[in-house]
């Protein structure tokens, strides 16, 4: 990738142009180049460059570049501590101000760079920090794919990959995109094994609540199979989560009056638990049951005869439940409903109606031969 230059002209001669620069903003810097190289330049350079950074004229990102530039010429070795200390000064000097010149500067380094080179894994933790003060995650690739081929790009051993995988999540949340968010998540806990899934007790918590809190995320059967998940039970948080799996809505009642300051101290809502947990407990008679009486909804559900149809609209709008209210004969008729858990028994009766219906077109076919032997 081309990277715009300061100015045209030999590396140390453009070292020295900086030097000057940032010498006649202020910067305790020498004019006179090191005899040690150009990495030493470098590395003076980026120290004293906060000067620059502290304008807001137009040379700035001309300026900034220009040190990017030199960067990407020096040897993959010697890049290293200087990437980090560069990153390091975007991320954090004026945090918040100028995030589309902080972003554009990280990501021509980025893109500068070899793409297996590992130090561009600081790179994109820094663009993925900067990206999150602003709310322009969407700029940064984030995809799963893409990041977990960067992770075997750059050699990652198991700890910079946690801390990678944990950063693009808090970046995602921040951004308020809580699907993306909870995938990465996902991908974060499955990367634990059993042997070192004790040290993701806080990523676990912090999954399962998450989860709990999003108002759109209505299926949790799929954390119960992480091993750091396994690893809370017997804990509160676990029976929590075990309850919005497949309890009904009275077990998580007799939860909440037993254990009412740990929901609050989670950072839960109450009355949002109960919403979910009504819509969860409902989506459960569905499955089991094609015509559920108004009175059996109000017990089961602990409704008032004026709520159910306004309740059963709200279901429908989630697309987790498909039906019809009868008000003649106060029951609902369902045509659907998606299953809270997905185990063998689903998978069964799944091969059995696919072969019923496998069945029924072979049927189909052996009578349309019948009445026409070139069918």
């Amino acid at each position: 990738m081309s990277v715009p230059a300061f100015i045209d002209i030999t590396e140390e001669d453009q070292a020295s142009e900086l030097r000057a620069y940032l010498k006649s903003k202020g910067a305790e810097i020498s004019e006179e180049n090191s005899e040690g190289g150009l990495h030493v330049d470098l590395a003076q350079i980026i120290e004293a460059c906060d000067v620059c950074l502290k304008d807001d004229d137009k040379d700035v990102e001309s300026v900034m570049n220009s040190i990017v530039s030199l960067l990407l010429i020096l040897e993959t070795e010697k890049q290293e501590a200087l990437i980090e200390s560069l990153c390091e000064k975007l991320v954090k000097f004026r945090e918040g101000e100028r995030p589309s010149l902080r972003m554009q500067l990280l990501s021509n380094l980025f893109h500068g760079m070899d793409e297996n080179t590992p130090v561009r894994h600081n790179v994109y933790c820094s663009l993925i920090k900067v990206a999150a003060t602003c709310n322009a995650i969407a700029f940064i690739p984030t995809d799963l794919d893409q990041v977990r081929k960067w992770i075997t790009d750059w050699n990652l051993n198991t700890e910079r990959k946690h801390t990678l995988l944990r950063l693009v999540y808090e970046a995602l949340v921040e951004c308020k995109k809580s699907e993306a968010a909870a995938k990465v998540m996902v991908e974060l806990l499955g990367s634990y094994t059993e042997d070192n899934a004790s040290q993701a007790r806080v990523d676990a918590h912090r999954c399962i609540v998450r989860a709990l809190k999003d108002p759109n995320t209505y299926l949790f059967d799929h954390l119960l199979a992480l091993k750091p998940v396994r690893f809370l039970e017997g804990e509160l948080i676990h029976d929590l989560l075990t309850i919005f799996v497949s309890a009904k809505l009275a077990a998580y009642v007799k939860f909440y009056q037993s254990n009412k300051d740990f929901i609050e101290s989670l950072g839960l809502s109450h009355e949002q638990n109960m919403a979910k947990m009504r819509l969860l407990t409902f989506m459960g008679m569905a499955v089991e049951m094609k015509e559920i009486l108004f009175d059996t909804m109000q017990q089961e559900l602990q409704l008032g005869a004026e709520d159910v149809e306004a309740f059963v609209i709200d279901a429908v709008r989630t697309k987790m439940v498909y039906c019809k209210i009868d008000q003649t004969q106060r029951k609902v008729v369902v045509s659907h409903s998606t299953h809270r858990t997905f185990g063998k028994q689903q998978w069964q009766q799944l091969y059995d109606t696919l072969s019923s219906w496998k069945q029924n077109l072979a049927t189909v076919k052996t009578s349309l031969q019948t009445l026409s032997p070139s069918a």
